[in-house]
């Protein structure tokens, strides 16, 4: 893994580390150089790497000349292969008042969509560089942090008691310390980000909230409509706290909310769901869900089976009706646990209220 502090991701940076006279051993990532031109002719670049950054061909000539590799930008794309940054909701919804359809967001799913059919070697290499730079963002967004994982459903509805206790529950294990991390997508995903986004305001906010937001209870039938209300509540209280989602162009029908403040989002949903759990170092929770849910829980469990992540993170199930009577989940995880060091890291709670404690107690 490259030391972040070789990493060059903005013009400050770039000019900070320029000004000394050298660039060599750098990996200066998707910065437009245009007008560092006598910068780049001035500096050593031997041994330094540029992805995705702009710059005049005779910059690019004499970097190359240096030894420096180049990898150029590349046009006509919706995306940043190269980027050194999560995105944001505005980013990703920019064009929103247009319709979702014309958002960066859709257009890099029609993206997916068009060149996994055609199956363009070229593309899918684009693809797998993109999510390993979204990967190292992830990595140096989250350094530091206490990560709990919370897994839902998608078509858990606005303004129901399942949304509200999901959003609740987020808004506590913020302002208890924690880093929300979730699947970023609709339902009780979206409610734990809307927890954690309104984790500085008022109580009352949320409620307030609920309100704006069952107005589209939904992404179907109108993305465009379900992320306006998403947007009008965030205008509400601008500058709400940090969590995090992780959601995928795999499942494009699938929007990502924008209540997580950094959204790492992923072409390869494998790669997604790997990591999210993987960073999710304080614990996961996994309220009702369906297929999905099911084979998240199975996903954690196995490397606190085996132990291949270190010691066994806790696992806390939510609907004790659900997981053991609607898709039995429970009784399994149990036998696998037994006589093993995560069968003291796993919980089956009755509701959300339950889900702090025992997350606590587990530490």
């Amino acid at each position: 893994m490259v030391n972040a502090d070789i990493e060059i991701e903005t013009l400050a940076e770039f000019d900070r580390v320029a000004a000394r006279g050298s660039l060599s051993g750098y990996r200066v990532q998707s910065v437009n150089l245009l007008e560092r031109t006598f910068a780049l002719l001035s500096a050593d670049t031997s041994d330094a790497v540029f992805l995705g950054c702009a710059m005049e061909p005779d910059a690019s000539a004499k970097v190359r000349a240096d030894g420096a590799l180049v990898f150029p930008p590349v046009p006509d794309l919706p995306f940043d292969p190269y980027r050194g940054r999560l995105y944001t909701p505005d980013e990703l919804f920019a064009g929103l008042v247009d319709g979702y359809e014309a958002t960066p967001d859709a257009q890099t799913y029609a993206w997916f969509q068009e060149t996994k059919a055609d199956g363009d070697v070229f593309s899918s290499m684009l693809r797998s560089v993109h999510d390993d730079a979204v990967s190292d963002a992830l990595d140096e967004h989250l350094a530091g942090a206490r990560v709990v994982g919370v897994m839902g459903g998608h078509a858990v509805e606005r303004g129901g008691p399942d949304y509200r206790g999901a959003a609740e529950l987020g808004r506590t294990l913020a302002r208890s310390g924690l880093t929300v991390a979730t699947g970023g997508g609709p339902g009780a995903m979206e409610a734990a980000n809307l927890g954690a986004y309104l984790a500085p305001a008022p109580d009352g906010a949320l409620t307030e909230a609920l309100g704006m937001l069952e107005k589209a209870p939904s992404f179907a039938p109108s993305v465009s409509d379900w992320a306006r209300a998403a947007f009008a509540v965030r205008e509400r209280w601008p500058g709400g706290g940090d969590s995090v989602g992780i959601p995928t162009w795999f499942y494009g029908h699938e929007p990502p909310n924008p209540f997580a403040s950094r959204i790492a989002k992923y072409f390869a949903n494998a790669t997604r769901e790997d990591g999210l759990l993987a960073r999710s170092t304080a614990g996961v929770v996994f309220l009702p869900g369906a297929a999905g849910t099911v084979q998240e829980i199975f996903d954690n469990a196995t490397p606190n089976y085996y132990g291949s992540r270190g010691e066994p993170t806790p696992m806390v199930l939510v609907g004790r009706a659900h997981w053991t009577g609607h898709l039995p989940v429970w009784p399994l995880l149990r036998a696998l646990a037994s006589g093993r060091s995560m069968e003291s890291r796993i919980a089956l709670v009755d509701s959300v209220d339950e889900v702090p404690d025992v997350l606590a107690a587990m530490r």
